[in-house]
Order: C-alpha cells, then structure tokens, then sequence
C-alpha cells in the first residue's frame, strides 16, 4: 500500500515539479539530490505507513456503522448499513487516496488551475472557459433533479470528501500541496459534473471533418470523401450484419483536383485552416488512439454454460490512475464491485450479484461548427440569424493567482448552440450535445443495482453523454449490446462531418435519433458479441448517420475470429484474448506483401529481398 501512494503521488509530482521549476530563476532552483534522498528529501514528506487491513470508520457524518476492508491490493470493500454512508464512506476513501487528484482535475474542467499553481496553468484555464464548461455545470445543476437518490448519492460522497480534508492530520496533507503551499479546497455537486463534463470532452469531442477538410485542401473534396469516407471500408459492426462476416465496401479514389482551375478547393483551403486552427484549439492530435475492447459469451458457447464477460477499457495511462476500484456492500440494498471515476460516486464498469457490463467508447459525432456572421469583428454583441440580429450571452470570466491577483479578463461568447470563439477573420460556433444533458450519468446509480439485462437496458436508455457501447450480460444468459447515447438528427444530408451555415436556423438539428435506431443486439444466434471502438452498424442496415471516419475494426476482426474458433470459452481463455498478440492486419497484408512472381522477386536489390526475408 506504501508503495502504491508513494508511485501514485509521484505523476502529479513530476508535474507540479516542472511548474515550479519553470518559475524560478536557475540561480533559485535547489540541488536536486538532497531532494530525492530516500530517507530525508521529498519522499521523507510522505506518509510512509500502511493503513489498515480492516477499520470501522466513525465519523459524525454517518448514519450507521461502516467498516471498511483493504484487500490484498489495497481496494475498499465497504460495508454500510445505510446507502448514503456507502457513498460518504467511499468519497472518504478517495480523499484520502486520490486528494490532489480530485482537486487538479476538478480544476482543469472549471479553469481555475492558476489559482492553484499560477499563471502557468492560464493557457488551459482559458481553453476550459472557452469551451463553457462552467456554464455547462451550471444549467446541468440548475436542470438536476435534487430530491432524486442518484443526485443525494453525490451529495453524499462529497461529505466523505470534505470529512477526510476536515480530519486529516497535518502529516497527511498530501505532498503536492505541500510543494504549492496550498490548502485543498472543499468538495460540492458541481465537482462531480464537471468532473463528467471533462469526460465528455476525452470521449466525446470527435469532429471528423478537421481531417477531410485538410486532404481537400491537397486533393479536392471528391478524393477526400473517398479517403476519409463516412462509412468504414470494410465493416465488422458491433450490431452483427446479415451476413456476420467482414464485408468489403472499398470505394474508388478519384483522381486529385486540379487546384488552379478548381474554385471548390479555394473554398475547401479556407475550411482545412480554419477547420485546422479549431483542431489545434481543442487539442486534437490527429493520432490513431489504441482503442477499447469488450465482449461477451452466451451459455452455449461457454465452458461453464454461463455468460461470460470482458471489459478492456483503453483510457489514458495515468499516475494516479483514471480508475478507482472499489466494492459497496449495503444489505438488501446494494453489492456491486468495480470501477469508479474519482469524482463520482457510482461504479462505471462492474458488476453485481446479477448482472456485468463493461463500456468501450462509440466515437460518434456529435457536435458540429458552425460558420457566424456578427455584428463586429472584434467585440460582436449579437449574431445574425434567418436575416435578424440576435443577442449574444456574453460571460466574462476573471482567471486569478493563488493570491487572488487578477491574470487576465476573457469575454466567453455563446450563440443558442453554444460557445464562439474566432479562428483567422472568421466567426465560429459550436453545437455540442454535452451542452444540454440532464442528469447525465446519474443512470449509473441505477445500473449499480439492476438485476436483468433488460432492466439494465431500461435504466441506461436515457444515457447522453459520451455515447457508450455498453455490453451487460446476466445470471440467465442474456447478452446484449447498444451504442447508447444522444445522436443528434441532422437537416438536409445528414451528416455532421461539414461546417454548416450559422446563419440559418434551418441548419440546426431537428432532434434526436429514436433510440429504436441504436446499434443494438440480444443474443445473437452466432452466440458472442463484441465492440472495438468500430463503425457500430453496418449501413447497408441502418444508413443514418452516426458519425464518420471511425477506427479500423482490425481488432474487432481478431476479437470476433477468436470468438468464432472457440465454442468452450472460460474465464482463462477470455484472459488469454486480452494480450493476445495476433492482427488481422497481418493476417490480411502479409500474403500480399510476401507474395508475387518469383522471378521479380530474385530481381529486387538485396535489402529488399533482406527485408522480404525477415518479413517472412
């Protein structure tokens, strides 16, 4: 457990380090060996003893007795005889695991990092306002049903957070505190949703236009359609299509525009830049990310003649981690184990006495540019709109110092799809469906205790935001899998990988997809299902759109070859899909890599046959 808190700690350390490095003169810095000494430098500031295996925890708080027990891994398993002291008692033990992380990614969502580690931390308080998360936390609280469990579950968890900050010895302040000589602030609802609204920025930001518009700018809009096309080239759906195997649905590259003679790439050079500078602003990279996987099993194909479940959630790697495990007995009332978020009260990914279910994101689209026309190019007040002007909501938003000095003055913009900002000359809003979710992820406080797939299935149907798909299997043998989540409905084409015209409320979305259209199956007759961040359903069986440019389902090809080839699966060969090694790239490219007449192949230069060799 020592070593855990001290690896734990030493992430966030290495950040807070270089702040603090960067700003001071060289001639201040410390020499760095007495700081790393094992037995007197940093380390000597951190608690160095191991809590205990089992503990009732007293506190004024409860209304009950709690006991709490560490495994072998240092996970609580919480024992409460009321709910709401299951919740205190797990925020409690967050606070006193993950202090600094709460506070640090509480204030990344609010944009209030400088006022904990100064002006260093102005440039993504800035980004944070921008994109109005604070705005976003307040009309979400504003819409919040306060009196419901889920909502008192939160309530609750942040009076176990404050109880750990309002007991804790002076010795336990965690280090990174004490290298900003700062205090932690106190926990309230807001912290959990915006703790939620910056979840939905990792998971569910996904313009794929930014790439199509740069392509067009070198190739022309035809090429780059065919290039980043909004259906998957070759397609193995989570949803099973007709035929439940790959299917290849290539499409010709056109030949490249001609740029001089093309008035249409003119058009497409300023949407690339303009598209681009949006890119940089929210911090896309453009990189292929690794993905998730899950799966699950029926009965049938099952050693055990149960239903067999996976999850392997691919979010960053991080010290302290994204996740927070953990077990929450309350008698006839609750026993669920799994993962939480830090910040949230209700296990994400887990399971109970009746059913499992693991989540891998669906990668859709679901927020859209828009192109403005303001009143003025460097102070708009209002925007113009079905050929009248609008008033703009304007916020102004004061970032200060640990001091309380004032660092800058932002004025945030918002038109009646959300923020503004301006990229070049050019005016530019944002629809998100982040903007407008009520209660979102509060479903989890349901799904924690739901006894069925199908009650699973009822109790995440209202799920928004980042759009899941969320795989349950139960004690019955029932598996079922959907893409949950809001997809906003699209006027004209469609298709949301375009920037559209601000002027016209015609350019709005027109609602929400029924959730009849989901990619959705239950128990499928091949006897498994799986998701890898793939396009979820095959168009030729549901054509509307649900985003574009999707991740190559080259992991969902292996996961399914090796569900197909094993009619006896059980937990240990589950265990063995999970860092199994083989890719269906390979699989796919090596014959024709290796391939070829044998008498141009004696012809190649040396290195190319070396390489062949090596290949083979």
């Amino acid at each position: 457990m020592k070593q855990r808190i001290l690896l734990g700690g030493f992430g966030l350390l290495l950040l807070v380090g270089t702040l603090l490095v960067a700003s001071r003169p060289i001639g201040a810095l410390p020499p760095i060996g007495p700081l790393l000494d094992a037995g007197h430098g940093i380390w000597a500031l951190a608690p160095a003893t191991r809590p205990p295996k089992s503990a009732t925890i007293q506190l004024p708080i409860f209304e009950g007795g709690v006991t709490t027990i560490l495994d072998t891994r240092g996970v609580p398993h919480i024992y409460a005889e009321h709910e709401l002291d299951a919740y205190r008692a797990l925020g409690y033990m967050v606070a006193r695991d993950r202090l600094f992380q709460l506070e640090i990614q509480t204030r990344a969502a609010a944009g209030t990092l400088s006022e904990l580690l100064g002006a260093r931390g102005l440039p993504a308080d800035r980004e944070a306002r921008r994109l109005g998360f604070g705005r976003m936390v307040e009309r979400g609280l504003a819409t919040s049903d306060t009196t419901s469990e889920a909502f008192r579950s939160i309530l609750a968890y942040g009076q176990g957070v404050n109880a750990w900050i309002d007991g804790m010895s002076g010795r336990e302040l965690p280090l990174e505190y004490r290298l900003l000589g700062a205090r932690p602030s106190r926990w309230t609802a807001s912290n959990t949703y915006l703790l939620l609204a910056r979840m939905a920025l990792t998971l569910a930001y996904n313009d794929a236009s930014v790439q199509k518009a740069a392509a067009a700018a070198r190739v022309g809009w035809p090429a780059a359609e065919a290039l980043f096309p909004v259906n998957a080239p070759i397609q193995e759906p989570i949803q099973p299509n007709l035929v439940d195997s790959t299917r290849l649905a290539f499409l010709p590259i056109p030949a490249p525009s001609a740029v001089a003679d093309s008035a249409g790439l003119r058009v497409a050079l300023a949407v690339a830049g303009a598209q681009m500078e949006l890119g940089r602003f929210l911090r896309w990279s453009g990189e292929e990310a690794i993905g998730s996987n899950n799966w699950a099993v029926s009965p049938a194909r099952s050693a055990t003649r149960h239903a067999l479940l996976a999850g392997d959630p691919h979010l960053e790697l991080t010290l302290p981690s994204i996740w927070y495990q953990a077990h929450l007995v309350v008698p006839d009332r609750l026993d669920v184990a799994g993962v939480t978020l830090p910040g949230a009260p209700w296990v994400i990914i887990g399971f109970n006495r009746s059913i499992a279910w693991s989540l891998t994101n669906t990668g859709s689209d679901v927020n859209d540019f828009y192109r403005e026309v303001v009143d003025d190019q460097v102070n708009p007040t209002q925007y113009r709109l079905d050929e009248q002007w609008r008033a703009l909501e304007s916020r102004i938003e004061t970032f200060r110092s640990p001091a309380g000095t004032v660092l800058a003055v932002d004025t945030v913009r918002f038109t009646h799809r959300g923020p503004l900002w301006k990229i070049d000359s050019t005016w530019y809003s944002m629809a998100w469906t982040a903007y407008d979710a009520k209660d979102n992820g509060a479903e989890f406080w349901a799904v924690d205790r739901a006894r069925s797939t199908s009650e699973f299935l009822q109790q995440t149907a209202s799920y928004a935001v980042p759009a899941q798909n969320m795989l349950v299997a139960d004690r019955k043998g029932t598996i079922a899998i959907r893409s949950t989540g809001r997809y906003p409905v699209r006027p004209d084409s469609g298709r949301g990988d375009l920037i559209q015209d601000g002027t016209k409320s015609a350019s709005d979305w027109v609602g929400n997809l029924p959730i009849e259209f989901y990619p959705f199956s239950l128990n499928p007759a091949r006897g498994f299902l799986s998701s890898a961040n793939q396009q979820p359903v095959d168009p030729l069986t549901n054509p509307r759109f649900l985003g574009a440019n999707w991740y190559s389902p080259w992991r969902a090809i292996r996961i399914n070859a090796l569900l197909r080839a094993d009619s006896q699966a059980s937990a240990g060969s589950m265990r063995r899909m999970q860092t199994d090694p083989g890719s269906a790239r390979a699989d796919w490219f090596l014959p024709r890599l290796l391939g070829g007449d044998s008498a141009r192949q004696a012809r190649a230069p040396e290195k190319t046959r070396r390489a062949r060799a090596l290949l083979a």
